[in-house]
This record gives structure tokens, C-alpha cells and sequence, in this order.
């Protein structure tokens, strides 16, 4: 039985909005906080404190400005966020090629329950 590593998947982007953030991101350059939560259809709070960790990981720069008298922060990927990205995409890719050449093989296709 071969070793199945998920070690290399960066639990900081792993989870579903923080990844969804650095792909939009990635996709379409630096965005504002109201795009990213209408892209992702999430509540402030929840974007807030994902964007944060991101933040603190140093994969995200906030650039904090105001349109008349409303607040606006914009988001952009920083180097490190994209080779972190980059980094992770490939370790999915490795992963997801491994349980497809499993099944090919003739691992478990299905899911018995």
C-alpha cells in the first residue's frame, strides 16, 4: 500500500473561503473586500477573519483607503501568496492524480457505505 502524502497542503489556503479568496485573486488581480464577498457569497465576518489569516501569513497585502466617507480595502496577492498558491496547486494536482491512477488501476471507485 503506497503512502498517500497530504503533508504538503498548506492549511492556511486549504480551507474552502481562503481558497476561494486566493483564487479569485490569482484570476482577476487585486479586488475590493465587497467583490471578494459577492464572488464568494459570504458574510463579512467570516471573509474578515479568513483575509486576516491570510494576511498574517503574508500571501495577502490590504491597501486601506476612503471613496468619499466609506472605508475601502482593497486586496492584492502578494510574491510569497502566489508561490504559496502555486505551491498548493501542485500538491493537489499530485494528490488528485494519485487517487485517479489508483482507480485506473483498479482501486475503489465507488464509496461503500
Amino acid at each position: 500500500m503506497a503512502l498517500l502524502d497530504v503533508n504538503n497542503l498548506d492549511t492556511t489556503i486549504h480551507g474552502p473561503i481562503r481558497l476561494g479568496a486566493l483564487s479569485i485573486l490569482q484570476m482577476d488581480g487585486p479586488l475590493d473586500f465587497t467583490t471578494i464577498k459577492k464572488r464568494l457569497g459570504v458574510t463579512d465576518g467570516s471573509l474578515g477573519s479568513h483575509l486576516r489569516k491570510l494576511e498574517d501569513a503574508g500571501y495577502i497585502g490590504a491597501k486601506k483607503k476612503f471613496i468619499g466617507r466609506r472605508p475601502n480595502t482593497s486586496y492584492r496577492m502578494t510574491a510569497k501568496g502566489r508561490k504559496a498558491f502555486l505551491h498548493y496547486l501542485n500538491a493537489m494536482r499530485s494528490l488528485v492524480e494519485t487517487v485517479e491512477g489508483k482507480n485506473a488501476r483498479g482501486g475503489a471507485s465507488k464509496n461503500k457505505s
